[in-house]
């Protein structure tokens, strides 16, 4: 699922690939889309992006022109438009050309240049959205990643509500306070602070200031050795900030890149070798109270669900990466495609089709009744034979007798 790191990465590679590039015409919408539609258009606008937490913000900005008042009795845009997107979990963007459109472009923008390009928002999945003339969500608290003394205020401000009274790897995703952090976010800053994932979150965040103290220094790694005893007490020292790794630890992967955005860097395996806890061979992972796959190392904590068990340690498995529409990637899907082809042709070859298999089997089944059924004829007629000799003896006897009484009694 995108977090923070891959919606601003995905703002920067707007801006990257729609920088100089005038776009012209109508919004375009998907027929299988059930998001609304979008009600722009403009003969010549550009697309800038900007990102705030989980959410992206396209503004379609229409170029400016000598006779505004014509354009706006034709129909046409004259004042900005800002439409929000919330990616769900496996939105993003590509530009391509109109002859390469994804599968799943869901929302597409044109350009005026000839050979026409697309920006387009793609979504397998469809749990993406985006909002004409939208904002910012209001239940959302401030960006972990660009506005740090926003949030770090929101956070320790409401340290009383009943929210902090659940463990902390839960508190984590709430985008009211933590706005940005996902899955991986929660396992990877957890594990650097050695902090039990289902320790209470206000045990966890109580002796922290509004200030950042260690702001000048660098991120603190692995400071807490024994996790039997953070899991007792729940408080950390005072160098283990989790609000600054929070701040911190997304901005790593933004400056990794790649992921998808990056033509240069259009893999992930640089942001596989990153990781030190998510989906990582070794350690343990267990489902929170909300049905999230929660990964650690250690003791869970004394508030950890009762009714579910921690599976053995998984190892990752290799998934191909959606993103990648390079011309490596293509060949090597050409590749495997034809490979396959081969191997489906050579199985056709040495398999026998399934007609030839049921002669085949209705003639052994036809041969093994014959046997069975022969030794059975030949004891019948065996049997007959006998009964037809018995039979014929005994009628000469009975003839034998009368005859001679007859002949007795002429004489």
């Amino acid at each position: 699922m995108p977090e923070g790191p891959e919606l601003h990465l995905a703002s920067l590679y707007v801006n990257k690939m729609c920088e100089g590039v005038v776009f012209s015409g109508a919004v375009r919408k998907s027929e299988v889309s059930k998001s609304p539609d979008v009600p722009f258009t403009c003969d010549a606008y550009r697309i800038t992006a900007t990102s705030r937490g989980k959410e992206v913000k396209l503004t379609l900005t229409p170029m400016k022109s000598d006779e505004p008042k014509q354009r706006a009795k034709a129909g046409q845009a004259v004042q900005p438009m800002d439409i929000v997107f919330r990616f769900g979990m496996s939105g993003f963007f590509r530009f391509t050309g109109e002859d390469e459109l994804p599968k799943h472009a869901h929302l597409r923008f044109y350009s005026k240049e000839k050979p026409c390009r697309v920006l387009s928002f793609v979504d397998a999945r469809r749990f993406g959205s985006w909002h004409p003339n939208g904002t910012w969500q209001a239940g959302r608290g401030p960006c972990i990643m660009f506005e740090y003394e926003s949030f770090r205020e929101n956070v320790v401000s409401h340290l009383s509500d009943r929210a902090f009274d659940r463990p902390i790897c839960e508190v984590l995703l709430n985008q009211k306070y933590f706005n940005g952090i996902g899955n991986y976010l929660r396992a990877e800053i957890l594990f650097r602070l050695n902090i039990p994932p289902f320790v209470p979150a206000r045990a966890v965040l109580e002796s922290l200031e509004s200030e950042d103290l260690f702001g000048n220094q660098k991120p603190v790694k692995n400071e807490i050795s024994d996790t039997k005893k953070a899991a007792k007490s729940g408080v950390k020292q005072e160098t283990a900030d989790l609000l600054r790794l929070c701040h911190t630890v997304p901005l790593e992967v933004v400056n990794l890149g790649g992921k998808g955005y990056d033509p240069q860097k259009a893999d992930y395996s640089g942001f596989e070798a990153w990781l030190q806890c998510y989906y990582v061979d070794g350690m343990k992972s267990i489902r929170d109270h909300n049905g999230r796959t929660m990964w650690f190392n250690g003791e869970a904590g004394p508030l950890a669900p009762k009714d579910s068990k921690s599976p053995k340690a998984k190892k990752r498995a290799k998934k191909e990466d959606d993103h990648d529409y390079t011309d490596k990637k293509k060949a090597a899907r050409s590749r495997s495609e034809s490979t396959a082809k081969k191997k489906v042709k050579q199985e056709g070859v040495t398999k026998t089709p399934k007609k030839e298999k049921e002669a085949g089997s209705t003639r052994k089944k036809t041969e093994k009744t014959r046997e069975i059924n022969t030794p059975q004829r030949e004891t019948r007629t065996n049997a007959r034979t006998r009964k037809s000799s018995s039979a014929e003896t005994t009628a000469v006897v009975f003839v034998a007798g009368p005859k001679r009484q007859n002949v007795r009694g002429t004489r």
